[in-house]
This record gives structure tokens, C-alpha cells and sequence, in this order.
């Protein structure tokens, strides 16, 4: 390991691997350290006989237009079939529309987009609840789409329960924020609500880990990224790793999680953080489910979403088998309850569903309560910089963002050339980098 370089990122999560990816782009000398055998942060995939399981498995949103997504645009992704699946009494019904037609206009247009997002025929709808509550929820997200990011920013900031009183409104983002009482900000509410109605619910294909993947492997010349390295001590100017001594820099860019950032720089406010259990089943047959991600209108039991993920990706799965994803925000719950809860929100037995694997993290998403800048800042002082889903949305797209955000700060501070704004990723993808496992 060369003990000297320009700037040591701490973290090969996106967050750390897209500031890499823009410092090299800049021309400086990199190196990336991350504690962990591999890379990737919480965008871990496991295989399981065959299956492809993500430890999170959160639906990202299709990259098209968003910050700091750049990076990403090479990875293949598998859209998610538009808007939601909700389960009310006993049935199931599409809900949720992307940006209405051309040519329709305010709430008659996004009614418009959310009756053809259902298959139905477009004849005026009764005036019952349900009915209603879709047409309002189209309409806020049709504003929301066409509604400028700084417009977004400036408006009152409340919870998102004070926010949204639609009830369908708030199921969906209990799902987008993975936050079952909504005391998130409303910040964070709006933006999540925003590119869902600009982009389509997506996944990685062959598992969330193919992101950071892809990007360590197109880092460009310059940027050294070493797995196994623990670091002991940081400041501006040096690291201290438990395996290789001291490593010289210009600037150093931490990139961890929350808390461990906070132990690395005592004084950074850690958050509070949404517990998150994901369960993994392999059913005999798949269920009567297209590739939707299906909420729970009734609150039945403790599954808050899920989806037929070979359905959506096939990738996940063998040949001629079906792999079932089930969110739970919260501890692990036993497993019968979760079948029970599936086999009311699908419509068939699950007793026969095999469990593959339970994943538990309870530090899964860092909760954003207001007051919540959703873009803290990333330059703590002159060559000491810290980004992740903590200092931007807590999202993965958020991360990326983040990491942009410090690197361009750090080439500003050592006056180096400003890195290109076009995806670095896919321009780099024939100059691997010099990568080793301590």
C-alpha cells in the first residue's frame, strides 16, 4: 500500500465509491479503504441454492434525472411494473401513476393516468372513497413531478403525516420511506414522492450489490481501492490502519455509516435509525401477482411491502422457481405470522413457502425528523470531508449525491480541475483499478 496519496476515502459504500470515481476523475490520487471483505456497504447480496438474496433490498427509483446518479447509469435495472399493488379487503388494485399523458392537465389529467394505470376503462369513476383518494393522490403526484427541485425545498417543512392526509398517499410513503409512523420530514416526503412520480420502483439486476460492484470495477487509473482495512485513527493529513501503518494524504472523505463516521470524528451527530427485517421465501408456485410491489392497505400483520422478486428480475432466481421478498420495519417477527399476513395479501396457501433467509439491521435507514436539511453540508473544514445517506436523503440515490457533493468540494479546496459531470463510470469501464484484499 503506498503510504502517501491525495486523498484516502474511507468506505467503499456508493457513497465512498462515487467520490472516488469523481476525485480520480479530477485528477488527484485516491485511495479507498473499507473495513469490510467486500464492497458495497448495506448493498449486500447473498446466494442461497441458487437465489439471489438482498440484505435490504429497498426499491431504488429509476435513475433518469436524478443528482448524483451519474455513476450508476451503466448497471442494468428491473423496473418494477408501474405505480403500486395495494391489498384492500381482500383485493388487490393498482394505484399510483407516473407522469400523466401529454396534453392532460392538472387532477382530470392525473385522474386520467391513474384509471389507465389500473387497466380501466376510462369512464368517470363513482364517487366512493377509494375512487376519490386515487384521484387525489394522482393529482398531488402529477403537481409533485412537475414541481422545480428548489420550489420543493422552500415549502413549509412539517412531519409527513401532517403533510399527506390521503390515506393512500401515506401507505405509499410509509413504503418509499420506510417509515411506518411518517414522522419523517416533510422534506423528505415530497422528494421521495417527486421521483417516484418521475421514474419507475427498480432493482439492480442479479441483486442490489451489482451497483458498487460495478463501480469498483471502473475506477478510474489513480484510485487504489484495499478491502480489509481497518482504520484506527484519522485526521486531515494522515490515517492510522490497523493492518499497515500510516498512510499520508491532502484531505481525507469519510464515508461510512453514521455511527461509525461519528466515532472516527467524535463531535458528528448520529441519527436515530428505522429497523428493517427483510424475509426471503421460495414458494412452489408463483402467486397470482404480476410484478408489482404489493402494499398492505388493511394492516393485517407485519409485512409492510413485498414482491415477487423473479418476477421482476428473473436473474434472482432458478429456472422454473419463484423467489418471494417481504419487508418488515422492524425486529424479526416469527415466521408464521409473516406466511400468514403473505397468504392474505397474495390470495394462496403459504404453508408450503420455504424460508431462505431472515436479514436483520438495526441501523437500516437513518430517520430524517424535521427539522431536516436534506442536503447537510459535506466540508466539515479544509480537507476534512464526510458524506453517506446520512448527510443527504437517506436513500441510495441520496448517497451518490453525497459523494459527488464532497468530492467537488475537495477538488475546489486543493484547487484541482473540476470533475466531469457525465457518468465517469461507463468512460472508465476499459482502466480497472489497482485493488487488493488485506
Amino acid at each position: 500500500m503506498d503510504p502517501r496519496t491525495d486523498v484516502v476515502v474511507i468506505g467503499a459504500g456508493p457513497a465512498g465509491l462515487a467520490a472516488a470515481h469523481h476525485l480520480a476523475a479530477g485528477g488527484l490520487a485516491v485511495t479507498v479503504l473499507e473495513a469490510a471483505p467486500r464492497v458495497g456497504g448495506r448493498m449486500a447480496t447473498e446466494r442461497v441454492d441458487g437465489f439471489l438474496l438482498d440484505r435490504l433490498g429497498r426499491p431504488l427509483t429509476a435513475w433518469a434525472g436524478l443528482p448524483g446518479a451519474q455513476d450508476a447509469q451503466a448497471v442494468p435495472l428491473r423496473p418494477f411494473a408501474p405505480g403500486v399493488a395495494v391489498h384492500s379487503d381482500g383485493r388487490r388494485h393498482r394505484v399510483g401513476a407516473p407522469r400523466a399523458p401529454r396534453g392532460a392537465r392538472g387532477a382530470r389529467g392525473a385522474l386520467t393516468a391513474v384509471r389507465a394505470l389500473a387497466g380501466a376503462p376510462l369512464a368517470p369513476l363513482p364517487p366512493r372513497p377509494a375512487a376519490l383518494d386515487q384521484a387525489r393522490l394522482g393529482a398531488a403526484l402529477g403537481r409533485l413531478a412537475a414541481t422545480p427541485l428548489d420550489r420543493l425545498l422552500a415549502r413549509q417543512e412539517r412531519t409527513a403525516r401532517e403533510a399527506y392526509a390521503s390515506p393512500l398517499a401515506r401507505l405509499l410513503l410509509s413504503a418509499l420511506l420506510y417509515d411506518p409512523a411518517l414522522l419523517s420530514s416533510s422534506r423528505s416526503a415530497d422528494l421521495a414522492l417527486r421521483a417516484f412520480a418521475r421514474g419507475r420502483l427498480c432493482v439492480p439486476e442479479g441483486g442490489s450489490f451489482a451497483l458498487p460492484r460495478l463501480l469498483a470495477a471502473t475506477l478510474p487509473p489513480g484510485c487504489a481501492l484495499h478491502t480489509g482495512v481497518w482504520v484506527t485513527d484519522a485526521s486531515i493529513d494522515r490515517v492510522t490502519t490497523k493492518e499497515h501503518g500510516e498512510i499520508a494524504c491532502r484531505a481525507l472523505v469519510v464515508a461510512t455509516g453514521a455511527r461509525a463516521a461519528a466515532e472516527l470524528l467524535p463531535g458528528l451527530r448520529v441519527p436515530e435509525f428505522q429497523p428493517v427485517t427483510v424475509l426471503h421465501h421460495s414458494a412452489p408456485e408463483a402467486p397470482a401477482a404480476d410484478a408489482a410491489l404489493l402494499l398492505d392497505a388493511d394492516r393485517g400483520g407485519p409485512v409492510a411491502h413485498t414482491a415477487v422478486m423473479s418476477a421482476v428480475d428473473p436473474a434472482r432466481a432458478p429456472h422454473g422457481r419463484t423467489l418471494v421478498s417481504s419487508t418488515v420495519l422492524g425486529p424479526p417477527p416469527p415466521d408464521a405470522r409473516v406466511r400468514a399476513h403473505l397468504a392474505r395479501m397474495y390470495g394462496v396457501p403459504t404453508h408450503d413457502w420455504d424460508l431462505l433467509a431472515v436479514h436483520h439491521d438495526p441501523e437500516a435507514v437513518p430517520r430524517t425528523r424535521p427539522p431536516h436539511d436534506p442536503h447537510r453540508p459535506v466540508r466539515l473544514l479544509a480537507g476534512l470531508y464526510v458524506c453517506g445517506d446520512h448527510r443527504d436523503s437517506a436513500t441510495v440515490e441520496g448517497a451518490l449525491h453525497s459523494g459527488r457533493r464532497a468530492a467537488r468540494a475537495v477538488l475546489a479546496d486543493l484547487g484541482a480541475r473540476r470533475a466531469p459531470d457525465a457518468g465517469t463510470a461507463a468512460a472508465a469501464a476499459q482502466a480497472p483499478p489497482r485493488e487488493s484484499a488485506a
